[in-house]
Parts: C-alpha cells; structure tokens; sequence
C-alpha cells in the first residue's frame, strides 16, 4: 500500500529539519522562521536555505545507495 500525500509531506518535512539541523541552519527552515521574505534577495534566500536542499539530496542519494547495494530497486 503507497503513502498518502500528507504522508509524504510530512516525511520530506521531518528530512528538511534533519538536514537543516544537522548543518546548523534550523533557524532558515520555513517552519522555525516564517516571516515575510519578499524584501529579500533570491540570491540571500539561496544562501541561506540553498544548503538545506543540498543536504537534503545528499541524505536521499545515500538512502539510495544503500538500498540499492542491499538488493532493493528504485
């Protein structure tokens, strides 16, 4: 049986604060800090959350690998 949507989202929201938490950058997740944004650079908003999503994909990629070394498919 699949997951749900809101399933899914909130397990992509408990990796954004792993992520977020394991570099030190809990406090530009959108859930800790969710204040007005639009006077803000795109080129400051990517300096400060772009880290998260890297290390967000990284997370994913090394699931990936184990999964697919233990025999699994994608």
């Amino acid at each position: 049986m699949g997951r749900t949507s809101e399933s899914k989202k909130k397990l992509l929201q408990q990796l954004k604060m792993e992520a977020a938490a394991e570099i030190g950058r809990l406090n530009f997740v959108r859930e800790n800090n969710n204040h007005y944004k639009g006077d803000v650079t795109s080129r400051q908003n990517g300096l400060e959350g772009g880290p998260i999503g890297g290390q967000m994909v990284k997370k994913m990629v090394a699931f990936a690998e184990q999964h697919l070394k233990q025999g699994g498919t994608l």
